[in-house]
C-alpha cells in the first residue's frame, strides 16, 4: 500500500501483562463440525499468534468465541472439538469449561497456571450475548485483568463478549484484529494504484453499499456472479431463466447511472457460459454476448470475460476480489472463478480477498497462500470497507 493506516487502537503491545495477570481474549472459533471434529481448523490456526504471545508473558488464558447459532445450550455447537484441536496444534492440554459463565467457570479459572488456557463454551447459549447484555458482560469481565480482540469476523457485532466486555477492563486488538482492520482501512484510504475491485456473488442488495463506496474510490470494477443479470435486465438485455434479484434490478440501474459520472471503470460480462437447469450434468454452451435465450441459464462467465478481467488484475497495484464469479461449486461452470482467482495470485500488486466463497475458491484451486491478504471475516469486512464503524473495535481501548 502507498501509505501506512493505523488502527487508532491499543493492541496486544499496549497492555501491561505480567505473569500470573488473567486475560480474557475473543477469539473466532466458529468452524465447521463434521463427525465431532473441526473440518476446516485455518480460524483455530489464526489465532495462534496471540495465544503464543500471551504464553509467553505468562498470562492465564481464557479465550470465548461463538459456534453458528444456537439458541440456547445446543451439545452440537459445543467448543470442546475447537479446543481439542486447538490443544492438538499448541501440543499442550487445553480446558474445556462446561458454560459460559457462572460457578464451574470461576472455579476453572482459579485452578488456571500461568500460560494454562480455558475455552469457555459457545457464547450464544447465553441469551444476553447477541442483546450485549450488561449482566453478561460483567460476568464476562469479572473473570479477568484484561481483555484482547482477536475476533475479526465477530466485531461487526455488538454483542457481549465482542463490544460489552471492553467496557469494562483494559481492552486491545490483538495482532489478527490489527492485520485485518489496518489491510482493508488501506484499500480505500491508501491504495496503490490503479485500484481494481472485483465483485461476484447473487444478490445487488448485499453489495451496493459496496459498489457505491468502490465507485467513488476504484479505477476499474469488475461485476461476476449472478448479480450481474440484475445490471443486464437494468440495461434492457433479456436474462432467460437466469437468476435475478427483481430488487436489485433498480439498485443495478442506479450504479450505472453513478459509474458514467464517475472516474471508475465498471465492467460486465462480454460473454457468458449458460445451461438448460441448475446441475453439473446440464447441457451447456458459451454463449457471446449476454443475451441469455429462454430456458437457459447463465451459470458462469465466458472466457473473454476471464481475459478481460485478468488483465485489469494483471496491472493493478492494488486488487480487492469478493465474491464467485459462477457456480464455481460445480466443475463444467468452475472455469470462470478459477480463471479470477489465478489472476489474482500472479497478480505483482496487493491482493486482499474476502468472504467465505472467495476463501473457498481459492483453497479449491490450491491459491490460498498465493494472495497479500485472505481476510477471515466476510461481514465484518464488508461493513468496514463500505465505511461503517465496527462496534467491537470502536469499544477497544484508544491508542
Amino acid at each position: 500500500m502507498s501509505a501506512a493506516v493505523g488502527l487508532g487502537k491499543k493492541t496486544l503491545r499496549d497492555l501491561d501483562i505480567k505473569p500470573g495477570d488473567t486475560v480474557l481474549m475473543r477469539v473466532d472459533f466458529n468452524v465447521p463440525l463434521k463427525d465431532g471434529k473441526v473440518a476446516d481448523d485455518a480460524r483455530i490456526r489464526a489465532a495462534l499468534p496471540a495465544i503464543e504471545a500471551l504464553r509467553e508473558k505468562g498470562a492465564k488464558i481464557i479465550l470465548c468465541s461463538h459456534l453458528g447459532r444456537p439458541k440456547g445450550a445446543d451439545p452440537s455447537t459445543s467448543l470442546e472439538p475447537a479446543s481439542e484441536r486447538l490443544g492438538e496444534l499448541l501440543g499442550t492440554r487445553v480446558f474445556q469449561a462446561p458454560e459460559v459463565v457462572g460457578p464451574e467457570v470461576r472455579r476453572g479459572v482459579a485452578r488456571l497456571d500461568d500460560g494454562e488456557i480455558l475455552v469457555l463454551e459457545n457464547t450464544r447459549w447465553e441469551p444476553g450475548e447477541t442483546k450485549n447484555d450488561p449482566q453478561l458482560a460483567r460476568d464476562l469481565a469479572d473473570l479477568a485483568d484484561f481483555f484482547v480482540s482477536d475476533a475479526f469476523g465477530s466485531v461487526h457485532r455488538a454483542h457481549a463478549s465482542t463490544a460489552g466486555v471492553a467496557d469494562l477492563l483494559p481492552a486491545a486488538a490483538g495482532p489478527l484484529l490489527e492485520r485485518e482492520v489496518t489491510t482493508l482501512r488501506a484499500v480505500v484510504e491508501a491504495p496503490d494504484r490503479p485500484l481494481v475491485v472485483v465483485l461476484g456473488g447473487a444478490k445487488v442488495s448485499d453489495k451496493i453499499a459496496l459498489i457505491d463506496r468502490f465507485l467513488d474510490i476504484a479505477d476499474s470494477l469488475l461485476i461476476g456472479g449472478a448479480m450481474c443479470f440484475s445490471f443486464f435486465r437494468a440495461q434492457g438485455i433479456p436474462t432467460g431463466d437466469s437468476l435475478v434479484e427483481e430488487a436489485g434490478i433498480e439498485l443495478a440501474r442506479k450504479a450505472l447511472e453513478k459509474a458514467e459520472q464517475s472516474g471508475c471503470e465498471l465492467l460486465l460480462p462480454v460473454d457468458l457460459v449458460i445451461a438448460d437447469r441448475f446441475d453439473a450434468a446440464a447441457e451447456r454452451r458459451e454463449i457471446d454476448g449476454a443475451e441469455v435465450p429462454d430456458g437457459w441459464m447463465g451459470l458462469d462467465v465466458g472466457p473473454r470475460t476471464v481475459e478481460q478481467y485478468a488483465e485489469r488484475v494483471r496491472t493493478a497495484g492494488t486488487v480487492f476480489w469478493n465474491g464467485p464469479m459462477g457456480a464455481f461449486e460445480m466443475e463444467p461452470f468452475a472455469a470462470g472463478t478459477r480463471g479470477v482467482a489465478e489472476a489474482v495470485a500472479a497478480a505483482s500488486g496487493t491482493t486482499i480477498v474476502g468472504g467465505g466463497d472467495s476463501a473457498a475458491a481459492l483453497a479449491q484451486f490450491g491459491l490460498a497462500d498465493r494472495v497479500t491478504h485472505l481476510s477471515t471475516g466476510g461481514g465484518a469486512a464488508l461493513e468496514l470497507l463500505e465505511g461503517k464503524e465496527l462496534p467491537g473495535v470502536e469499544a477497544l481501548d484508544d491508542a
